[in-house]
């Protein structure tokens, strides 16, 4: 990890040595040890303290990120179990904050001549359900994203890893992309088995008023009147949506930062403050976002019309909504959403890492194995 990495710990917490602060902090608390051990009960009561004891009494200060030994090990359990994390909120939260437009998005996609462009959706929806209509499903929302993301980044780090090391060093850098959009792939076969149920409610209850309120009555009523397997009825569809998204999201934008530090900034990476490589980050996932939303979209209408209609098959959605209508309605709302959403993730994700004292996502290209 680099040296240069600033932490967000204030630095006169460290236990540096060669912190002023710190050292200044020792002599207060050595004083205070000093004068408490020097009470007449405890000289009557209590042996003296050895100098390890002492040191364990006053050394409670927290480690700089920047001191060896002392941050998150790359490629351990607790760099996976961190980046879960940072999955569970870069979906999560953001997925949520846009359940307004996902609503307008899903009812274009469903009944295109009642909702026939953005500005028309909104103010039908908030002529016929009020504001608060506008973050209907934001429970399934935030529940089936949050475990969706937990498993997108959480296993993207870890078979980007096992990839990498099937393909050896020499292999890894000269076939980089192709372990990015394997990694990802992988990935997101497990995501989705995560996210499906979740999404098969978040669709009913926006699409169809009346039908729920949310998760907790909408779960039951769903499981009701299509059993446990309805909930996996659109898990093909949605393997067909986000696969691809998820191997556009990812490769493009490990491509994209590469390309950024490489020939937008003049410095490298590690030289670059923490606040510049995270506008870096944003910058990338939000035009990779702009190609996920294109080469997912058409699954995305095929999944919002199966969870809607009961009983409905993909020929029923194709006959109905046509070719050219699953690769372009609602596409322009749904590019300005994912461009903002994957934007969003990337910068969230990134920021939680460098909390934690992790270094951001891409912009270093694997060195090839050196040869004898």
């Amino acid at each position: 990890m680099e040296s240069s990495k600033n932490s967000l710990i204030p630095s006169f917490l460290y236990s540096s040595s060669s912190s002023p602060r710190s050292v200044l902090l020792d002599q207060v608390i050595n004083s205070n040890s000093n004068a408490a051990f020097q009470s007449p009960n405890l000289e009557k009561n209590s042996p003296s303290p050895s100098p390890k004891t002492m040191a364990s009494r006053k050394n409670f200060l927290i480690a700089s990120p920047t001191e060896p030994g002392k941050g998150i090990e790359m490629y351990s359990r607790d760099f996976y179990a961190a980046c879960t994390v940072g999955g569970i909120l870069s979906c999560g939260l953001t997925h949520m904050a846009v359940t307004p437009l996902d609503l307008v998005k899903c009812n274009m996609q469903i009944d295109p001549a009642k909702y026939k462009s953005i500005s028309s959706g909104f103010g039908i929806l908030l002529k016929e359900q009020g504001v608060r209509g506008f973050f209907r499903g934001w429970v399934p929302t935030l529940l089936g994203y949050s475990a969706q993301g937990a498993c997108k980044f959480g296993f993207y780090e870890f078979f980007k890893k096992y990839y990498s090391d099937l393909a050896g060093p020499e292999f890894a850098a000269k076939y980089k992309t192709l372990i990015y959009l394997a990694g990802s792939a992988s990935a997101e076969v497990i995501a989705d088995v995560a996210l499906c149920p979740f999404e098969a409610v978040k669709v009913r209850v926006q699409t169809q008023p009346g039908f729920a309120r949310g998760m907790s009555d909408g779960f039951p009523k769903f499981v009701k009147s299509e059993g446990y397997g309805g909930l996996y009825k659109g898990l093909a569809p949605l393997w067909g949506r986000q696969i691809p998204y998820t191997m556009m999201k990812f490769a493009s934008f490990e491509t994209i930062v590469e390309m950024i530090y490489k020939y937008a900034i003049p410095n490298p990476k590690h030289e670059c403050s923490k606040g510049l490589q995270l506008g870096v980050s944003f910058a990338g996932g939000y035009v990779a976002g702009v190609f996920c939303a294109i080469v997912s979209h058409p699954a995305d209408n095929l999944v919002s019309f199966l969870n809607n209609a009961k009983g409905a098959t993909v020929g029923d959605a194709v006959k109905k909504i046509g070719m050219v209508g699953l690769f372009t309605r609602g596409l322009p709302l749904r590019i300005v959403m994912i461009g903002t959403l994957t934007g969003a993730q990337w910068g969230l994700y990134d920021a939680f890492k460098v909390f934690v004292g992790l270094p951001t996502t891409g912009g270093v290209t694997p060195a090839p194995a050196v040869k004898a």
